[in-house]
């Protein structure tokens, strides 16, 4: 394998990913129908390996096949169908990872920490077994604790390997488990993070668990987080939340120069001025009557009084109180409406989550009902939500990277956000007499903090049309070049040539 690595004039990339929004149509004949989205992995990996395949790289990807969610239903195939569905799988740069455990999943992942194991054993054991032989990568990259095993065993095979922290969620388990699923652990064991120093092979293999996230990061040769300042939080040992092993060993990364951040991008689809998902499309140019027209329109959908005057203040992440800071906002939620009232000042919920029945519960206890909406998520109704709204709450105790205060000023939506990670990287406090800013900023994490950020933001709603608009005009600008897949991909890219010491393309 290495001899046909080094005699290649262009590097090939394999991109190792439980899930993925699209891919270009060149990369195989099956690659309009393979989607498979939970999250923000999803849109990177797609931008990523379309950017590649653009500039004429050599790229690679390694998928689950999730007959269910790729509509596929082999079984119906009749034979001469199945051979020339087998054909377009043995002739792709698509590389499915075969087992039963993906065929009839409805969504990515799973709740059920059992299921979450068999999961990430049969996707890694095809990948490390079957995948990798096959594709023989000058360069693999690799997506969180899922496919934790990869690295080690692309050291021992020489390969270098990037490893992509998304989340800081993890899982352990035995040597013999992980053997048991097909993984011969043994040729990699000494490049595994051990719950515990090893003594040796034997006397590890069923006493001490293995952590599949501080594996992959200890054994790949470089590592990124979604965004720099999240990487230094945990580096600086500023999250309680992070594992001690995590820390260090990002740590050490960090010094040896081998980690940076990243931050992610918004799927192409938030872009008010072609929106699929709403009716009254806009540009920066005609901001003010577009947003008023999709006020209106969400105003009625909601049930909230309908005024396109009326200021919202729209949350569209998932009512997580551990990490979103809805609490934040619920301990203040009768005062800002009161305080307001003349103002007709309104707040739409469009996320689910544990927290939901708190904000219903005032809504109902205080007879709010036209001016704050609790809905459930809806894909539609929420890039409505961004259209109409004047401002977006993001109040999280911690974000490692964060999407809605990327995709909110596309919009000409403001957010309001909590000083942390990739929102620290993303929202600078607006500053009118310096032309500069996108958002509202607050620093301490708590309740009167919110509602100083919610009280900057109704004083820059209130200044005349002409100075407010033309300031969403220009943040709308700045925020279509800044926050775009071009701009993340080619941040890889780079890290891939420093790793290769070489051009992906010659």
């Amino acid at each position: 394998m290495n001899m046909n690595r080094r005699r290649r004039s262009t590097p090939r990339i394999l991109i190792v990913t439980p899930e993925i929004t699209y891919l270009p149509n060149g990369m195989g004949n099956m690659s309009n129908v393979l989607q498979a989205k939970a999250g923000g992995l999803a849109d990177v990996s797609a931008s990523l390996v379309s950017a590649l395949y653009r500039q004429g790289a050599d790229v690679h990807v390694a998928l689950p096949h999730y007959r269910r969610m790729f509509n596929i239903d082999v079984g119906r195939l009749i034979n001469h169908e199945l051979r020339v569905y087998m054909s377009h799988l043995s002739n792709s740069r698509i590389h499915l990872a075969e087992d039963r455990v993906f065929y009839y999943r409805d969504s990515v992942y799973s709740n059920y920490s059992a299921d979450s194991f068999r999961f990430a054993m049969a996707f890694q054991r095809e990948v490390i077994n079957n995948i990798i032989p096959k594709v023989e990568p000058d360069l693999i990259h690799c997506n969180d604790w899922m496919t934790g095993l990869i690295p080690p065993m692309a050291r021992r095979l020489g390969i270098p390997c990037l490893f992509t922290v998304h989340n800081i969620h993890t899982q352990k388990m035995m040597l013999e488990a992980i053997e048991d699923r097909g993984i011969d652990a043994a040729e990699f064991w000494e490049n595994l993070y051990f719950e515990r120093q090893p003594f040796n092979y034997e006397e590890t293999r069923d006493t001490n668990p293995v952590d599949l996230l501080a594996s992959g990061i200890f054994a790949s040769h470089y590592i990124n987080t979604v965004s720099p300042t999240f990487l230094h939080e945990i580096v600086d040992g500023r999250h309680d939340f992070v594992p001690e092993n995590i820390r260090h060993e990002m740590a050490g990364k960090t010094l040896a120069g081998c980690a940076v951040g990243i931050l992610n991008a918004p799927d192409s689809s938030f872009d008010p001025a072609n929106d699929k998902y709403i009716k009254n499309h806009f540009t920066s140019e005609d901001v003010a009557e577009g947003k008023k027209r999709n006020k209106i329109e969400f105003q009625q959908r909601c049930g909230l009084l309908v005024n396109p005057e009326a200021p919202i203040l729209f949350w569209p992440s998932r009512l997580d109180p551990v990490q979103k800071g809805c609490q934040l906002l619920t301990d203040i939620l009768y005062d800002i409406v009161s305080k307001y009232w003349k103002q007709n000042l309104q707040v739409a919920v469009v996320a689910n989550g544990s927290y939901q029945q708190h904000f219903r519960d005032i809504v109902r206890n205080h007879d709010l009902h036209e001016r704050v909406t609790v809905c459930d998520f809806d894909e539609k109704l929420s890039h409505l939500g961004y259209a109409a709204s004047d401002f977006m709450l993001m109040p999280s105790l911690f974000e490692p990277c964060g999407l809605p205060q990327m995709i909110s000023p596309l919009y000409g939506t403001l957010p309001i956000v909590h000083d942390t990670g990739g929102l620290h990287d993303t929202v600078r406090h607006m500053d009118i007499s310096s032309n500069t800013g996108n958002g509202f900023v607050f620093k301490n994490y708590d309740d009167g903090s919110l509602a100083w950020s919610i009280d900057e933001a109704m004083k820059f709603y209130t200044l005349p049309d002409d100075v407010k608009y033309a300031q969403i005009a220009r943040i709308m600008e700045e925020a279509k070049a800044e926050y775009n897949h071009d701009v993340t991909a080619q941040r890889y890219m780079d890290i891939y040539e420093s790793m290769l010491k070489r051009p992906l393309v010659p």
